[in-house]
C-alpha cells in the first residue's frame, strides 16, 4: 500500500534497504516485467541488475502502509549485514533542528490532505536534495534513498534524513543501510530505534520542532 507516484524510486530504495541489490548496479527498470503495466495496475515494478544481484529471500510476512516489516528474524538479517558508521564531522545541532521547518513548505500533498509523511535528505549545509510524500511513513524514506541511489548519489556520509513521523527502528535500519549518518524526527523514538541507532553511530534527533528536541544517539 503506498501513495502512487515516483514508483521506480519506492522499489530501487526498498530493495536496497532490504539488502536485496547486494550492491549490483541497476541495468533497467519498468512497469510489470511479464505483461502490460495497465493489466497491473502498474503496481508492479520490475527492477533489473542483469542477474548479478543475489537470489532473493522471501520475506516472512506483509507489508503494509504503516510498518514495513515485523519480526525478530527479520530485524536481525537487516542489521547483521551493516557496518557500524566511520568516524564523520560532528553535526551541527541547530542546523538539524531546523530541518523541520526547512521541509514544511514543500509538502503539498500534507497541506491539501493533512494525511501523509514526508521523507527528505539534505546535505551537511543544510540544503534540500529531495523530498517525497507518501501514506506511509517507510515508503516515502524509500523514495527519497531511491531517487539518490538513481542519481548515483554518493556522498551519503554528509547526508540527514529527515522524516514527518517517529523514529521507529525502520528509519533507522533504512538510514544505516544508505550510509545516511543523521536521522531527525519530529515526533519520538521507540526503545529500539534508541539502541539500533547508538549500535550504528548514527547521529538522530527526535521531537524536533521549531528549533528544539531531543538528542538520543550519540549518548
Amino acid at each position: 500500500m503506498r501513495t502512487p507516484g515516483h514508483d521506480f524510486e519506492l522499489a530501487v530504495g526498498f530493495l536496497h534497504a532490504e539488502g536485496a541489490l547486494g550492491g549490483a548496479p541497476i541495468t533497467g527498470i519498468r512497469y510489470c516485467g511479464t505483461g502490460r503495466p495497465v493489466d497491473s495496475d502498474f503496481n508492479v515494478v520490475t527492477v533489473e541488475t542483469a542477474g548479478v544481484a543475489p537470489a532473493p529471500i522471501p520475506r516472512l510476512g506483509s507489508t503494509t502502509s504503516s510498518c514495513g516489516m515485523c519480526g525478530v528474524d527479520a530485524i536481525e538479517e537487516l542489521t547483521e549485514r551493516l557496518r557500524i558508521f566511520p568516524a564523520y564531522e560532528a553535526w551541527d545541532h541547530e542546523m538539524l533542528l531546523g530541518l523541520p521547518d526547512v521541509a514544511e513548505p514543500h509538502q503539498e500533498l500534507f497541506a491539501s490532505t493533512g494525511a501523509s509523511h514526508a521523507a527528505a535528505a539534505f546535505s551537511r549545509s543544510g540544503n534540500l536534495l529531495v523530498l517525497r510524500e507518501d501514506i506511509g511513513r517507510h515508503n516515502a524514506v524509500d523514495k527519497v534513498i531511491g531517487r539518490l541511489l538513481l542519481d548515483e548519489y554518493t556522498d551519503w556520509i554528509d547526508t540527514a534524513l529527515f522524516v514527518s513521523g517517529r523514529a521507529s527502528f525502520e528509519m533507522v535500519q533504512k538510514s544505516w543501510a544508505a550510509g545516511v549518518s543523521a536521522l531527525v524526527a519530529v515526533s519520538g523514538a521507540s526503545s529500539l530505534a534508541v539502541a539500533t541507532a547508538r549500535r550504528a553511530g548514527l547521529t538522530m534527533y527526535g521531537f524536533a520542532r521549531s528549533g528544539t528536541g531531543t538528542s538520543y544517539s550519540p549518548e
